[in-house]
This record gives structure tokens, C-alpha cells and sequence, in this order.
């Protein structure tokens, strides 16, 4: 096989243009072709369209493109991580376009397949999708999505040949795999390049024929940020309490995903003979408990929540293109993530409160439209008091008709086709206090 040229993150950066889109991998700091970001910043380079899953997030050299004026457009999921991005988005600043993260991976894998787009379920009858075609396909409304190439990008693997034949570690696959696919020029920094021959042709993700460029980077351990240890985690009786009894709505064997927030107390409740697999949607199948040493993303794994974690024997590791579709296919089945507000005909608001510097969906579309049953846990009241069981969403919607079982610190709920249905009541509750702290009828059966 031909060799690549090996160059410098300098020497990458000048093969950026100015009016360039570049596709930057990464899911949080893990798998992010940082040296090649901050290279980038050093240059003059300007009027970028930068596509990534976390854009601005603090450290990763996208937050230096922002702040020094050198994007005009940015294009992901989650730009929330960053004041800045958020500020210089809503006051015009910088054009910006938000989706749903299954739904960006999924837009990248059909740019570089030659596929011109694609119909989804996930963020049909939201905000997200007020410019979009809809159909109806097999009985479910779906919206098209445009496929996304670039014109370069810029990678991160754990190991490549000389070929170019790249090897990813744990979770850092990614967006990575994708995007090396969907640009005319794909620069991969890597930790270590190795001879032709030495990498096994069956551990290869991503194949010679689609890398254009390496550049051999070591990763260290302020490249990682929050990842780079195990943090503290604290939690209140009251939150606990939901998360037990959330616990209860899963069965054993279940594939199971937890969102941020009470949804991770679940995690440290769950025991081997459970048989529970839990299922993060950056990559992994048979997540673990957090590293008991401390250790963090330079030896481990992390979930969704960039916090590191260890693998349950017969875990697996893939890319978002393959994570998603587990999600969109129904393979998960139980989602259990946090609410904003739930109404009567189940439909969900999480992801953004209007007039808050908020800017940010996440996976949340896809995994509240595609997990076999949705579990909600939050606090029965806002801070002000007012209810989040309500008769119709006022906040952005989520996902339409998708909550199967709301987890409160006062009550547990079942929606069905009559709305909310009282089943179980937290200690210290009455019906006559549900009754006055929530925002719609509801039926009793207790």
C-alpha cells in the first residue's frame, strides 16, 4: 500500500481555507483532534462553517475559532458548554443551525455514503423541524434531513498505519468514523503511527482509502478537561428516592439508557444479577460503574455526561451512526431522562426555556422518539411553584406522545389514551396534595 504524508498540525492547519466547512470529531474532550484545532487558531484563516457534536466547547480549540472571530456559521448539537457560543449565536453574531445528535451523525454517515438525505422520526413536530419536509411513512410522521460534507476534516484516532488505516479507542470513535467519510480532504491526528502490517485488518474502523493526511499527537491530560478524572457525586434522599423507584420500571434483561441528571443515580443502584445493560449514546453497550481509583478518560471510557466509566465484561464500543441507530431501530428499551415539563397526551419539553441561554438538544430528540418506553423523573414543582404536569406544553417540545411514566418527588404517573393516571404516591403525599400542586386532571388508581 501507498503510504500518507505525515506533516505537523501547523502544516494541517494551512490546508484550511477561509470559507471552508470542516468537519471537527469529538464527543466532549474525548476523541477531539485538539492539536489540530489550536493549530488552526493560530492562523488567519476566517468565515468558517464548523460542524461538530459539542461546538465551543471550552478548551477544545473550537472555543478559540469562536472567540477570535473566525466562524461565520456553526453547525451541532450541543453548543451550551460555552457562553460564548450561546451569546454570539442569539445576538446574531455567528449563524448557527442546531440538531439532534443522532440526526447530525446520521446527515455526516450520508454525505460521505453518496446519499443526498433522509427521513427520521426524531424532532417531528418540534421547533426543530418547522422548516423541514414531513411525511407520514409506515404511520409515523417523520421529517427529511439533508445529508452534510465538508470540505476538510480534522480527526482524532488512536493508532494508524502508514496506509492510513485508522484504529479508535473506547468512546472516541464517536463522530470520528463518519467524518472521516463526508470531506474532500481528511486530516487524522493520531497518538501513534505504526507500519504497514502492524494493525490487525479486523480492529481497522476507519480504511486507508479515506485519509488523506496524519499527524502523530500525543494526548495529554489536560486535553481531556472535565473527563480527565472521576468527579464527585452528590445526591439528596429526595433525589435518590425517585431514582429507586425509577429502578423498578425496568426489567431485568432491559437495555437501558440514562440521561444526565437523577436518570445517573440509577446507575449506582443497579446490581450484576440485574442483568441490566446500560447504553450511552456516544458508543458503548455495558457501561460500568465509575473507576474506583479515580482514574479518568486517558484509561477509561466516559458516557454521555463526559463523566469516565469502566466496562461490564462483554461491553462493546462503535461509532454515533451505529449508537443512534441502535435508538431510532428500538433496540433500547428504556429511556429515562429528566423533564422540564410533561402534559396529558405525553408529550415532553427538556431541552430549552425560552429567554434562558440555553442552546443545546443533545441526543434527547432521538432517544424520547425511539426508546421502546420513556421514563421522566424531575421535581413535581418549579422553583416558583408552578406545576410541570400541565394540560399542554408552553416550552419547546421534545418529543409528541412519547412519555410512558412520569417519576416525581410526590408521585408516580402512567399516561395512557385518557392523559395522566395516578398509580403510586411518594411518602408524605396525599391524593388532596397532588391534586393541588398538579397542572391537569388526572385519574386515580391507587
Amino acid at each position: 500500500m501507498k503510504n500518507v504524508p505525515i506533516i505537523t498540525a501547523q502544516e494541517a492547519a494551512k490546508k484550511v481555507k477561509s470559507n471552508d466547512t470542516i468537519l471537527c470529531g469529538g464527543f466532549g474532550m474525548t476523541g477531539a483532534p485538539v492539536n489540530l484545532l489550536h493549530a488552526l487558531a493560530e492562523t488567519d484563516t476566517k468565515q468558517l462553517t464548523y460542524i461538530g457534536n459539542n461546538v465551543g466547547e471550552p478548551g477544545l480549540g473550537g472555543d478559540r475559532l469562536l472567540t477570535n472571530g473566525q466562524l461565520k456559521k456553526m453547525i451541532g448539537s450541543y453548543f451550551t458548554s460555552n457562553p460564548n457560543a450561546v451569546k454570539w449565536a442569539q445576538d446574531g453574531k455567528v449563524d448557527y443551525a442546531l440538531l439532534p445528535q443522532g440526526t447530525l451523525g446520521e446527515a455526516i454517515r450520508a454525505g460521505g455514503m453518496g446519499i443526498g438525505g433522509f427521513f427520521t422520526p426524531t424532532a417531528a413536530g418540534t421547533v426543530l423541524a418547522k422548516e423541514l419536509e414531513t411525511k407520514v411513512l409506515n404511520g409515523v410522521e417523520q421529517v427529511f434531513v439533508n445529508s452534510i460534507r465538508g470540505n476538510v476534516a480534522f480527526i482524532r484516532a488512536w493508532k494508524a498505519d502508514k496506509a492510513g488505516n485508522l484504529t479508535y479507542r473506547m468512546t472516541e470513535q464517536n463522530f470520528n468514523p463518519a467524518m472521516a467519510t463526508a470531506a474532500d480532504l481528511v486530516i487524522a491526528e493520531v497518538e501513534e503511527i505504526v507500519e504497514v502490517g502492524e494493525l490487525d485488518p479486523n480492529h481497522i474502523h476507519t480504511q486507508a482509502c479515506f485519509v488523506d493526511f496524519l499527524v502523530e499527537s500525543k494526548l495529554k491530560e489536560e486535553n481531556l478537561g472535565s473527563s480527565a478524572s472521576v468527579g464527585s457525586k452528590k445526591a439528596g434522599e429526595t433525589r435518590m428516592n425517585i431514582a429507586r423507584r425509577a429502578l423498578k420500571e425496568i426489567s431485568k434483561g432491559d437495555i437501558v439508557n440514562l440521561g444526565i441528571g437523577i436518570p445517573t443515580l440509577v446507575a449506582d443502584l443497579i446490581k450484576a444479577e440485574d442483568e441490566i445493560v446500560l447504553h450511552t449514546e456516544n458508543g458503548m453497550l455495558g457501561v460500568g460503574p465509575e473507576p474506583s481509583d479515580g482514574s479518568g478518560a486517558m484509561v477509561n471510557p466516559v458516557n454521555a455526561g463526559k463523566i469516565p466509566v469502566t466496562a461490564i465484561k462483554g461491553a462493546s464500543y462503535f461509532d454515533t451512526s451505529t449508537s443512534f441507530g441502535m435508538i431510532r431501530g428500538k433496540h433500547v428499551d428504556v429511556a429515562i431522562m429528566g423533564g422540564l415539563e410533561v402534559d396529558e397526551k405525553g408529550n415532553l419539553a427538556n431541552w430549552a426555556v425560552p429567554g434562558k441561554p440555553l442552546l443545546g438538544v443533545g441526543g434527547a430528540m432521538d432517544l424520547a422518539s425511539g426508546a421502546k418506553k420513556l421514563i421522566i423523573t424531575m421535581s413535581h414543582l418549579n422553583k416558583d411553584g408552578s406545576p410541570k404536569l400541565v394540560k399542554e406544553c408552553n416550552l419547546p417540545v421534545t418529543a409528541m406522545q412519547a412519555v410512558d411514566i412520569v417519576i416525581t418527588d410526590k408521585a408516580v404517573f402512567r399516561i395512557g389514551n385518557e392523559g395522566f393516571e395516578l398509580i403510586e404516591l411518594m411518602p408524605g403525599e396525599t391524593v388532596e396534595s397532588i391534586e393541588k400542586s398538579t397542572g391537569a386532571p388526572f385519574k386515580n388508581s391507587l
